[in-house]
């Protein structure tokens, strides 16, 4: 085995869910042993299609995927299939495997003390926060001890202890691992390559480096190619000028006018295709219900969920019109857990406002509908509202016509996330419940994100790992669960 060796090889590769059309065309790319590689992409571009080819989940329309032999390939999903909820831990862990593992309770420990995770082998999976989730899906891909580490999105969810447990474990990792992740800070700290997925071409751009070199690359051929573009069209515009004065002359002027056109015709041809930037959802307002005021939502008492074990704490929080309350914790403290007991309003200790109208942005967006289409997930969303301003919501969250027909379980995660937001425009609350809302989403819509929020005028409550956008969003008071 060398390190240069080519492990893994795209040729004119391309594929399409539907006929005509398509999500990638004629991608090349490959991948040598060893390498850490980064795609990157806009959501919906077709980043997990790419992994679904390289294990063979799905078979493309036309191409070769070369594989080295004997290649052994291990995936760690972006999220725990709605099927394996009810399994338990061992159950969990079994499935990974085709044939049956033998003592597979001392390969489980081991593998979740990689990931830093406590967890009994009786335990139902579903009863796990989302950041012990996301960790038993990266222990789930290394129990494998693969050749190729597939992670998708691997720090959704996460704290911040778990991303750098996660980061370190990369960097010391000895075999050849490609990730999927909009985590600037988490991709730049061991990526050296990195493949980057465009929306608009459907084909990959293979970049050498770290993430800020290719995006400094990126940068500088951008400005590069639009030079020698607004160049090209100088020299072409003096050439139809020229035509355009000889034009108008008699005898051999006129042949020299054609060549002056000519000329101009080839010089446009040079023009080199400038590299878009990804579409970036459009400024939106999410309106508060109308007529609220006094106490919206209070919590006298919480769950605190530590090692397994349940304690009640008493705390005085009250959230009004217009206040955004920022809840912490490690996970699997208890905060999702809180936010449920909110949206449900069944819990002691949690009193919310009479006739008050809740938008709950769900972390695993268990409370859509998966069976039903896009367009019919909105229309219950906006209620008697007219069915342009629902398509002209949808449209600001770039879902297309196409996207509309689709079943929200077709959707990326990313795409699931673009319409929860359009949902919670449509919805008008009173009280927003926000639960990790930057999973999955391109980092191009995040400062968007952010500041709709500022600007929302109801009671809000939000969980989030993701520091940089807890700084971009105003918050008016913090329940730290571990304090």
């Amino acid at each position: 085995m060398t390190k240069n060796e080519s492990i893994l090889r795209f040729g004119k590769v391309s594929f399409s869910y539907e006929e005509g059309i398509p999500l990638l065309s004629e991608v090349d790319f490959s991948v040598r042993r060893f390498s850490k590689i980064t795609i990157m992409g806009q959501n919906g571009a077709g980043k997990s299609t790419i992994f679904n080819l390289i294990t063979k989940k799905i078979k493309p329309d036309s191409g070769n995927i070369n594989i080295a032999n004997n290649l052994s390939i291990a995936i760690s999903r972006q999220v725990i299939p709605r099927k394996e909820l009810d399994l338990n831990v061992k159950e969990f862990f079994e499935k990974c495997f085709l044939e049956k593992v033998y003592d597979i309770e001392p390969k489980i420990k081991n593998v979740l003390e990689i990931v830093n995770l406590e967890a009994p082998m009786d335990k139902i999976v579903k009863s796990f926060s989302g950041g012990q989730q996301a960790r038993l899906l990266l222990a789930s891909a290394l129990i494998q001890n693969p050749d190729l580490l597939l992670l998708d999105e691997p720090t959704n969810n996460l704290d911040k202890e778990g991303i750098e447990h996660l980061t370190k474990f990369l960097i010391n990792y000895e075999k050849t691992c490609i990730v999927i992740s909009h985590d600037a800070k988490f991709l730049n700290s061991f990526t050296d390559g990195v493949l980057y997925l465009d929306v608009f071409t459907k084909k990959i751009e293979q970049y050498t480096g770290n993430y800020l070199d290719v995006q400094e690359e990126i940068a500088i051929r951008q400005e590069r190619d639009s030079r020698k573009n607004a160049l090209i069209a100088k020299t072409a515009q003096l050439n139809y000028e020229k035509y355009n004065f000889f034009a108008h002359k008699g005898g051999k002027m006129r042949v020299v006018a054609k060549r002056m056109k000519e000329k101009a015709e080839i010089i446009k041809e040079q023009r080199v295709d400038i590299r878009r930037e990804d579409k970036t959802i459009r400024p939106f307002v999410i309106e508060a219900q109308k007529d609220i005021g006094g106490l919206i939502l209070g919590i006298s008492k919480v769950k605190i969920i530590k090692k397994t074990k349940t304690s009640e704490r008493s705390v005085k929080i009250e959230v009004r019109k217009n206040e955004h309350l920022l809840l912490k914790g490690p996970n699997g403290i208890g905060k999702s857990t809180l936010l449920e007991s909110i949206v449900r309003n069944e819990s002691d200790g949690i009193f919310v406002s009479p006739d008050i109208k809740i938008g709950y942005y769900r972390q695993d967006f268990s409370n859509l509908d998966f069976n039903n289409t896009v367009y019919k997930t909105l229309s219950l969303a906006a209620g008697e509202q007219e069915e342009q301003v629902l398509r002209n919501v949808a449209a600001g969250f770039l879902i297309n016509n196409d996207l509309m027909s689709s079943k929200i379980e077709e959707l990326s995660e990313g795409q699931k996330g673009l319409v929860s937001f359009a949902c919670l425009v449509l919805e008008k609350p009173g009280l927003l419940i926000l639960d990790e809302p930057t999973n999955h989403i391109n980092f191009r819509h995040i400062p968007i994100i952010a500041e709709a929020l500022n600007k929302y005028m109801g009671a809000m409550v939000i969980v989030s790992h993701v520091p940089e956008f807890i700084a971009k969003i105003r918050i008016d008071s913090v329940l730290d669960l571990e304090k």
